[in-house]
């Protein structure tokens, strides 16, 4: 890790067992849903697909062609997500076009100037997003949103975009892009030496704020962000302290339930974060399955869910974050009887001890889908740079394995215990007529830039692709 003068954080790991000719790279930012301006939610995921010109022709693009044109034009793919918490994008490319694609990622933030026509057509783009996105995510952010109000999706609202200004866009793009809020992580086949000095030369200008009133425009942004920029997480507060917390119904396709509960914090508590993951793995991958096949014994399930971490994607979020479990409610069974259920599973593991082998298993599956994801380029150079930015004290992805091989059955057990006696939320899943969705989880880049860069181990069930940087829950039903 070097930081360049203007406080840009760089990482470069040379993987060349992993690279094979290939690099990739990752820019990640301090800037998410829960940094939209009031009325104007949905603003950083706008600045998203602002960074991704169809076409150019100005002085940020003299070639005319837009980011994602030049990245394919060098036999490489583009991609970029949305967060809560952050935003990233990542670029992978062959070794040797590598230079160039650092050259455009830079000229693209330094040349940072959307007119209204574009920002007209990515609100528009959105929109449909917004419309065309499944139920999935709605009931995480309803969860989070209980039991942490004030929490933001990184979505955004149609109708709030729909006014937006140039003048309002760029002011969030220099308050937020700033040197000091971002991490470029680059991974693969590469000398970190010659890639320090390309960094070094093109990003020298990236995130300086130059004139008076982009600093006082930043000013409190910074204040308020002055922890994640400086290498700590943002302070999540505590939850909702009641028992169980009920939400709005949800539209849905069949009759179920949703009940989320809040994770330790994946900084200060990272043995009982982890525990959770494995918990969830636990429940996924045994003991639901066999009430959801029982069914038709009496144990009112159709269906099964549990994930653990931003909308199933663990270790890629700062706190607040959540564990989630869905469950399919059959004929004449009643949310609180699904709840009941959903909480006797919980008890069996907490009252354990949790049997060796279930245990081992668990463990196991985690690491198998972490090695299976271990040589995917984008996937280690995204964890780089979340690991930085929001999870600082982080011994890198390769510690993990250690990590959860040191998880015991005892602390999975006190997992179960804490998610019973803590705080929940319950979410009835009512069949009904669909309604427009307007919370939404976060969001990959359009056709124009929309390329898969690797296969995982799971995607986020939410109508869109996503890099995931850890192995994920079990699905039955």
């Amino acid at each position: 890790m070097s930081v360049l003068p203007g406080g840009l954080r760089v990482c470069v790991e040379s993987v060349p067992q992993y690279g094979r000719g290939l690099a990739a790279v990752a820019l990640t930012v301090a800037a998410g849903g829960d940094d939209d301006p009031a009325g104007r939610h949905g603003t950083a995921h706008l600045v998203e697909h602002l960074m991704f010109p169809r076409s150019g022709g100005g002085s940020a693009d003299p070639t005319g062609e837009g980011y994602a044109a030049l990245v394919a034009g060098a036999g490489g793919v583009c991609n970029a997500e949305t967060h809560r918490d952050h935003t990233v994008f990542h670029t992978t490319v062959p070794a040797e076009s590598l230079p160039d694609a650092l050259a455009w990622e830079a000229r693209r933030l330094l040349g940072f100037a959307p007119t209204e026509d574009v920002i007209r057509t990515e609100t528009d783009v959105i929109g449909e997003e917004i419309r065309g996105a499944g139920d999935a995510g709605r009931s995480w952010e309803s969860a989070l949103g209980a039991l942490y109000p004030g929490s933001r999706d990184s979505f955004g609202t149609a109708a709030e975009l729909a006014g937006i200004t140039a003048g309002e866009v760029e002011a969030f793009f220099r308050a937020h892009y700033t040197a000091r809020r971002m991490v470029l992580s680059v991974v693969g086949d590469v000398d970190p030496a010659g890639v320090m000095a390309v960094v070094r030369a093109v990003f020298a200008g990236v995130g300086v704020i130059r004139v008076a009133g982009e600093a006082g425009a930043a000013e409190g942004i910074r204040a308020a962000g002055a922890a994640r920029a400086a290498g700590e997480p943002r302070a999540a507060g505590e939850p909702r302290t009641a028992r169980e917390i009920h939400t709005a119904p949800l539209p849905s396709g069949r009759p179920g339930v949703a009940v989320g509960h809040p994770l330790p914090d994946p900084v200060a508590d990272r043995p009982a974060y982890l525990a959770q993951a494995v918990l969830a793995q636990v429940l996924g991958r045994s003991r639901l399955p066999a009430l959801a096949r029982s069914a038709r014994d009496g144990h009112r399930l159709t269906s099964a869910t549990v994930t653990c971490g931003y909308h199933g994607q663990w270790l890629a979020s700062a706190a607040p974050d959540l564990t989630l479990a869905v469950l399919g409610r059959a004929p004449g069974t009643e949310v609180d009887a699904a709840v009941g259920i959903w909480r006797s599973v919980l008890r069996a593991v907490a009252e354990g001890p949790l049997p060796e082998a279930e245990h081992r298993r668990a463990v196991n599956s985690l690491l198998v889908a972490w090695h299976r994801q271990a040589d995917s380029l984008p996937t280690r150079a995204v964890a780089l740079g979340r690991d930085a930015l929001l999870l600082p004290g982080s011994a890198g992805p390769d510690a993990l394995p250690a990590e959860l091989r040191r998880t015991t059955p005892a602390e999975v057990a006190a997992a179960a215990r804490a998610l019973l006696e803590g705080p929940a939320t319950v979410t009835e899943l009512a069949p009904q007529a669909r309604t427009v969705p307007t919370a939404r989880a976060h969001t990959v880049l359009t056709a124009r830039a929309g390329t898969e860069l690797a296969p995982q181990a799971r995607t986020v069930p939410i109508a869109r692709a996503g890099t995931e940087l850890a192995p994920q829950k079990g699905t039955v039903g």
